[in-house]
């Protein structure tokens, strides 16, 4: 016994300000000492708390969260009087989830002009254009082509657009990135019905159109709809929710959240681009230059913490996890740098499977906080070497002025007494 370590003890440094390797996460051993050093070792005789004494309450036919769960919800500001009505913004509480998928009440939406309350039995989808045989398909119809099954992130275009201004959001993950969601999509794959209705060699571009009141309408290349786009009818195995497309919406994995069009009803190949509204005075991508990179549609590789995060206090010094989220439009995650120097040293985090094509990953570090000042970041680089930009280089490509496609590094100030931050290092 006289050669016995202290729990956490022997817990191996891998960069600085208390950053630990990552192997405690793969070791028995060392995930032992991590717990015992966080208090976790001694506890008490269990008590027999009120709800083991009495029934509890009859399942209902559909389930809700735990009423002590009441504050994961959505934000959702007021109708804003510059915009039409019915727009809105609903952010996904990242800060307070875990794992890959979102879950379906917890979703981010973009709503430009309410929600429609479509009849599945009425709602139409027509293909028609420059191919040989337009085609009409009810949801019923569709439901009869083969299904597939994806994990793919959405991610607006806006999402962490504030973070190109001048001054910190003082705000959590939730408001900072809460334009971001992954799911399990189910649906028929769109190359399969273009194939259908026949491809005229003409046709280089699609336009989709939503059968909302706002009739959003995106141009997509015909090469994206012909390799992973999917006409999706299930969300994590129910039918998508009327807030995310009921009965049917496009996926498009990897490109800009708006041209994922919801409550789809029309396609139409073209020669070219459309140049409709949402593709020339939005979701357009602004240079320095002042230019516009107007068909910017891939979302390049990003990532951050949401714990600890701002709204997290730290409960005194010793072993945490570093936890959070990264994906990439480009491809699939290779690794996750963690620092809490602010950039100086950076660390390997571990990365919880399944790493998938175009989907969020989560990812965790072992960190041992000494109590004192911290500066917390986290970068990732994807499967065809693009590494995650710092925000000033960011700023420096795009200007001051740009608000869409922002995937700097996100910075969170850990100060003494606990409280965590949002700043720009």
């Amino acid at each position: 016994m006289a050669n016995r370590k202290e729990p956490g003890t022997d817990l191996e440094p891998a960069a600085g300000n208390g950053l630990l390797h990552r192997r405690v996460f793969l070791g028995a051993g060392a995930m032992a000492g991590v717990l015992g050093a966080a208090g976790m070792a001694h506890a008490e005789p269990l008590t027999v708390p009120e709800w083991v004494t009495k029934p509890g309450k009859r399942p209902l036919p559909y389930t809700q969260p735990s009423p002590f769960e009441g504050k994961v919800q959505r934000t959702i500001p007021d109708q804003n009087p510059l915009y039409e009505p019915g727009s809105a913004a609903g952010r996904t509480p990242h800060q307070f989830l875990e794992g890959m998928v979102t879950p379906n009440g917890l979703h981010f939406e973009v709503t430009h002009n309410g929600v429609p309350d479509i009849d599945p039995d009425k709602h139409l989808l027509v293909i028609h254009g420059l191919v040989k045989r337009p085609l009409k398909f009810t949801v019923n119809s569709l439901l009869r082509y083969p299904l597939t099954s994806r994990f793919h992130f959405v991610e607006c275009a806006g999402n962490s657009g504030a973070l190109y201004g001048a001054n910190p959001v003082k705000g959590t993950v939730q408001q900072l990135h809460g334009l971001l969601s992954g799911a399990e999509w189910t649906g028929v794959m769109l190359s399969t019905l273009l194939d259908e209705a026949g491809i005229d060699p003409k046709a280089q571009w699609l336009l989709a159109e939503g059968g909302d009141a706002t009739g959003l309408t995106r141009s997509i290349p015909l090469a994206k709809a012909m390799d992973d786009v999917m006409i999706a009818l299930y969300q994590n195995g129910e039918r998508i929710r009327p807030n995310n497309g009921y009965p049917m919406r496009l996926l498009v994995p990897g490109f800009q959240g708006n041209m994922n069009i919801k409550w789809l009803r029309r396609i139409r190949l073209t020669e070219g681009p459309m140049q409709t509204r949402y593709e020339t005075s939005r979701y357009s991508l602004l240079l320095a230059d002042g230019k516009a990179a107007q068909y910017k549609l891939q979302l390049d590789a990003k990532s951050f913490i949401t714990r600890p995060s701002p709204g997290y206090q730290m409960q005194g010094a010793g072993l945490y996890e570093i936890s959070g989220l990264a994906w990439s439009g480009n491809g699939t995650v290779k690794q996750v740098e963690v620092s809490a120097d602010g950039g100086k040293s950076w660390a390997l985090a571990a990365l919880s499977g399944p790493v998938l094509p175009k989907m969020l990953t989560r990812f965790r570090a072992p960190w041992k906080w000494d109590g004192g000042p911290a500066v917390l970041q986290s970068r990732v680089t994807d499967d065809t070497g693009y590494v995650q930009p710092t925000r000033d280089a960011l700023l420096l490509a795009r200007g001051a002025k740009a608000q869409y496609h922002f995937n700097g590094i996100t910075t969170f100030q850990v100060a003494a007494g606990g409280e965590v931050s949002h700043v720009y290092a």
